[in-house]
């Protein structure tokens, strides 16, 4: 039967809003998944999801938001062990602190008054600060901190109290995760916390085993020992819980130990995904599997999922409007100048310079546009874009009006910037694969320039004519080379000879000419600690002649006087052609055109087109013999140079981050202002710079730029976000990347396209992009691969509030309940960053004493001391000291805070090393720590080698060695060798070369020596310097190198410069570290006591080797008789 129409109109109407109602619940009915960090008591089930926490019941359902704090990141809740108390990790006031609430739910407070430091969030690689680990009793937490430790592998197990107070350190040198005795009596524990390393299978230095620690007898064992790891110690009963990666599979599993008999075995036969982040409870453990929360009964040890269902509107991941203006990742400048495309979000903008709308060419969320550059006659925009899932090039419409022209296709790698040639009939770009191609805008035709077997090609340019492109080719184990590379011929030319580094070539303007920069200049420094030599500033601007027959801009010159030539007398007598005097007939048209005027010499004239200077067609000639014999230098210093444009006789660079002309015609310098970038507009008249996130459009300059009134208004570059879309996105081009970069083509045999689909479900599910990094973490971590990092990008950041320190250890004075001052720390007050406040020059606050006011403030009121120190970092606090636990009688001390008291930490720490070296060797040793391989490092380095040089055997440590790049600076000064002596009258023998300790050395490594901090040791025993002590270090040596721009400001390291023997034999030190002569772990509780095992038995040896190789400064021979 057929309905009547008025029924069918409204089933019509009203059947796509019921169908979305369905598909609505649908959603809202399904699984959640990505839920983090869960603990568990009774039948309470509390976890995180996108920064919030929840609790559920053990049987699922519909999960309860207990937090909601919109900027900050709620983690690592645990119960209290009779289940009243939820402590956690958060951000409520801004910093990383601990919190606690009643597990019901109700208002957090906060246990903890930290510093700020820097790699404290969850989705850093050293995770968050301050984790919530475990609870001691129901009245103390128990979280791990770095607020004292220099080095941020390293974190120190706290004690807060939840009725308040200073907190106090258990009495182990470090620790991770861990779990108390039933008695309480004993600690199992991790020694090593690298939880958050996106590292899977690990098996290097820091692979962690099972510790217990007799808080009585200060003992410590070792309960397991497997190349794998074993973590997350959970102790019930004579059983300890734990996760390892033991089995065949190699995937973390949940795992037992029973006590009595020391025999494990596995609970959990996951394949596919990890178990993570377990939580020990009253009746279960709780834990992580593929985003999931898994209950295995403690009783039956029967393991089942939790689902659960979260019912939320979750703002924090919805879209809205976004303002991009201040994250410009490139920009181009239009030909006229009218205009600039910018690329911000992962779209294409292009701005007006003054009047008009802004216009968003592509607003593609889920599509990553960049590199855009603007053709030579206007017409299009070129950008690389991946919305076929890999990059391709396209073009389109400069005004957007039409769709875009998908340009390449079948992209087999990433492809870097892109160049168009001046006749715009042409694209340049290169790629990961080290090729050069350019392509035909008409026929898409593509043309392979070059492809070096060195490196990436990252520096070309056109010719003005277009018919000839320059190019820097990476060449093996040598100095890169400039090349020209002729269209017609499709033949190269090289231009420079391999003697010197070069790089940035570019054409002159009139094609006669091509510029580039050189490292050609020496002219060495001194350096202040040896008696040699460094270099910088090597680069000037150098150009050669193109053809043989052009004559340099700085040929000799010459002034002359001209002299004027006889003008020409005038003819007077000369008489007048009749027939030229005489009119024309009336009607007489020339050459038989009778519509045809006649034509005047003027009026021919009036018509001969007149020949500009500006429009002559530009032919570059290249005469290939000798080029490299035709080159020449601008009178300009020596420096850094970058970024050249040929303008007629004008040139411009950047030089140390200013923007320069040079003008040729004046042989004249002029710095044009504070610019960082700039680009030339293809008609030369206009020029757009950037200068701290602002960009301009002005007039070609020939003075110093004004920019007022030409600054390009960036106010409506704005996108319409689709977080969704973006982290699709993102994830799949960090998968790309980590094909396409990491060094091993084969990317250690696995499956790479079946990895990315396994944990590609997990987006669906992402709200938050601390949980999309999770995601790609997990995915990048099955490389098996160190240096594998992921991190940034664009989420909720609570507003950091400094906390102010004293440079001093703080303890509370029972029963009066002020606070006093133990263990000031030594600075070093002339440096800002080791400036100890209670030791700054007129401040008398001595170890011992009491404050009994802070600010006016009786501290016998405060529950934690810190508190008061809130925000006062760096501002004036008063102190009311007393030698006694009492108010009358106290003095007032006027101090400013710091904000950080880790560097203060580590200078006691190495000043007392060097004490005890001395002290234990009759002042004969020297002692110099490293730690880190960059700048700091070589700098602690510098500051006490050189000081050191005396003595006549030297400790090197590395231990924490966080890593770098000054290894082999570092190794260099310590291989030298003597090769002489040397003497001055009145003078004291010294050895020849100078800048080294003569006698025996000896290397310190731990766990903790990462990156080059392993290399500085595989160099070291390469060597034969000396024997190496300590334990086997980190095993990271895949080197990486800067971020490519991901779309919403995020980063990715992949691992691409690695590392095999000599003899070709095998890979070296990745995936286990450098393994030490001598093995020496420190006892935990001798360590927190101040005994350094390893330290001393670097002594040991030292002492041993100095009786086998005895320095001796030997007495010059007798002075030569050279009287006869």
């Amino acid at each position: 039967m057929r309905l009547p129409l008025l029924v069918r109109l409204a089933i019509g109407r009203f059947l796509p809003v019921w169908s979305c109602l369905i598909t609505a619940a649908g959603l809202m009915a399904e699984e959640a998944r990505l839920l983090r960090f869960p603990a568990i008591h009774g039948d309470q089930v509390v976890f995180g999801y996108a920064g919030d926490l929840y609790t559920v019941p053990v049987q699922g359902g519909v999960a309860r938001r207990l937090t909601s704090d919109p900027q900050g990141y709620e983690m690592f809740p645990r119960f209290s062990p009779d289940g009243k108390w939820i402590a956690f990790t958060g951000h409520y006031d801004g910093n990383t602190e601990v919190y606690v609430m009643p597990s019901e739910g109700g208002v957090p407070r906060r246990l903890t008054h930290t510093a700020t430091i820097e790699r404290d969030e969850v989705a850093d690689r050293m995770g968050p600060n301050n984790i919530v680990m475990t609870w001691r009793d129901n009245a103390t937490v128990v979280y791990r901190s770095r607020r004292t430790q220099w080095n941020a592998w390293k974190g120190d197990l706290t004690l807060a109290r939840i009725d308040g107070g200073v907190p106090e350190v258990l009495p182990l040198p470090r620790g991770g995760w861990c779990s108390f005795s039933p008695d309480g009596k004993r600690l199992a524990y991790n020694r090593v916390f690298r939880e958050f390393r996106t590292w899977k299978r690990y098996r290097g230095g820091q692979a962690d085993e099972i510790w217990v620690y007799d808080f009585e007898t200060k003992s410590t064992e070792r309960l397991t020992e497997d190349p794998a790891q074993d973590i997350f110690p959970m102790w019930r009963g004579d059983r300890i819980y734990f996760v390892s990666e033991r089995d065949a599979n190699r995937q973390a599993n949940l795992y037992v130990m029973d006590l009595p008999t020391k025999q494990i075995r596995a609970l959990t036969q996951f394949t596919e995904f990890a178990v993570k982040f377990p939580a020990l409870g009253d009746q279960a453990i709780v834990f992580e599997n593929g985003g999931s929360i898994y209950r295995l009964d403690l009783a039956s040890e029967q393991v089942a999922k939790v689902p659960i269902e979260i019912r939320e509107d979750f703002a924090i991941g919805r879209a809205g409007w976004r303002d991009v203006g201040q994250s410009i990742t490139g920009y181009d400048v239009a030909p006229d100048g009218a205009r600039l495309v910018v690329g911000a979000r992962g779209d294409i903008f292009t701005v007006p310079a003054k009047h008009g709308p802004t216009r968003n060419l592509t607003a593609t969320p889920g599509v990553h546009e960049r590199s855009a550059a603007w053709s030579p006659d206007g017409k299009w925009i070129a950008y690389v874009a991946d919305v076929t899932g890999e990059d391709e090039i396209y073009i389109r419409p400069q005004d957007g009006a039409e769709a875009p022209t998908q340009l390449t296709s079948g992209s087999d790698t990433y492809k870097y910037q892109l160049g168009w040639s001046p006749d715009s009939k042409r694209l340049l770009w290169s790629d990961k694969k080290n090729r050069l191609q350019f392509i035909d805008v008409a026929s898409k035709q593509t043309t392979v320039v070059d492809q070096s077997p060195a490196w990436e090609i990252r520096d070309f340019t056109w010719s003005p004519d277009s018919q000839w492109i320059a190019f820097t080719r990476p060449e093996e184990r040598r100095f890169p080379n400039i090349y020209l590379y002729s269209i017609e011929s499709r033949q190269k030319i090289q231009v420079t000879d391999g003697w010197f580094d070069v790089g940035g070539p570019e054409f002159s303007s009139d094609g006669k000419l091509l510029f580039f920069v050189s490292d050609r200049t020496f002219n060495p420094t001194y350096s202040q600690v040896e008696w040699n030599h460094i270099y910088s500033d090597m680069a000037r601007i150098y150009f050669v002649t193109l053809a043989q027959d052009t004559k340099s801009p700085f040929a000799p010159k010459s002034d002359e006087v001209k002299v004027k030539k006889d003008e020409a007398k005038p003819e007077t007598d000369k008489k007048e052609d009749p027939a030229k005097a005489a009119p024309k007939p009336e009607g007489e048209k020339k050459d038989g055109d009778a519509s045809a005027p006649a034509k005047t010499e003027e009026s021919a004239a009036e018509k001969k087109p007149v020949e500009k200077k500006d429009d002559k067609k530009v032919v570059v000639k290249v005469d290939a013999d000798g080029l490299a014999q035709r080159i020449a230098v601008l009178p300009i210093p020596a420096s850094s140079y970058g970024q050249i444009t040929s303008v007629g006789d004008k040139l411009y660079y950047i030089r140390k981050g200013k923007l320069f002309l040079y003008e040729l015609d004046k042989q004249k310098e002029t710095e044009l202002g504070d610019f960082g970038s700039y680009r030339v507009s293809a008609d030369r008249k206009k020029m757009a710079v950037a200068m701290r996130g602002t960009y301009a459009i002005v007039d070609l300059p020939s003075g110093r730029i004004e920019t007022r009134e030409k600054t390009v208004d960036l106010g409506d570059v704005k996108v319409r976000l689709d977080r969704r879309a973006e982290w699709n996105q993102i994830y799949a081009e960090c998968w790309r990347q980590m094909r396409d970069f990491v060094y091993d083509p084969n990317l250690h045999g696995v499956d790479w396209l079946a990895i990315r689909r396994r944990y590609e479900p997990l987006l669906a599910h992402v709200q938050h992009r601390a949980d999309l990094t999770y995601v790609i973490g997990e995915m990048i971590g099955e490389l098996n691969l160190g240096h594998c990092y992921v991190g940034g990008g664009d989420y909720p950041k609570p507003e950091r509030i400094a906390q102010g320190l004293l440079g001093a250890s703080i303890v509370r004075h029972q029963p009066s309940g002020f606070y006093q001052v133990t263990n000031i720390l030594p600075g070093q007050n002339w440096d800002d960053q080791l400036r100890s406040p209670l030791t700054d020059i007129g401040v008398n606050v001595k170890n011992g004493e009491y404050v009994v006011a802070i600010d006016g403030r009786p501290t016998d009121q405060m529950t934690d001391f810190y508190a008061a120190l809130v925000g006062k970092a760096g501002k004036q606090v008063t102190l009311r000291v007393n030698a006694e636990p009492k108010a009358e009688g106290a003095r007032d001390e006027v101090v400013i805070p710091i904000a950080d008291e880790r560097p203060l930490y580590y200078l006691k720490w190495v000043l007392g090393n060097i004490e005890h070296v001395s002290k234990a060797t009759d002042g004969k040793v020297g002692y110099v720590h490293v730690p880190d391989m960059g700048v700091p490092g070589l700098n602690e380095f510098v500051k006490f080698y050189y000081p050191q040089l005396h003595k006549e055997a030297l400790i090197v440590d590395c231990r924490g060695n966080g890593g770098g790049n000054v290894s082999p600076m570092i190794i260099e000064r310590l291989r030298r060798e003597p090769a002489m002596w040397t003497i001055a009258r009145n003078g004291a023998v010294n050895v020849d070369p100078s800048g080294q300790v003569l006698g025996p050395k000896v290397l310190l490594i731990d766990q903790f020596s990462a990156s080059d901090g392993d290399i500085v040791a595989y160099r070291f025993r390469k060597h034969k310097l000396g024997p190496i002590i300590g334990q086997r270090s980190w095993g990271g040596v895949v080197g990486i190198r800067g971020s490519l721009p991901l779309l919403d400001g995020g980063s990715l390291n992949r691992p691409e410069f690695s590392r095999f023997d000599l003899e070709a034999k095998e890979w070296i030190m990745e995936g286990h570290g450098v393994d030490p002569d001598i093995v020496v772990d420190n006892d935990p509780a001798r360590e927190f006591g101040g005994i350094d095992d390893q330290l001393n038995r670097a002594i040991d040896e030292i002492k041993l080797l100095m009786t086998q190789h005895p320095v001796k400064i030997p007495t010059p021979p007798p002075y030569p008789d050279k009287s006869k």
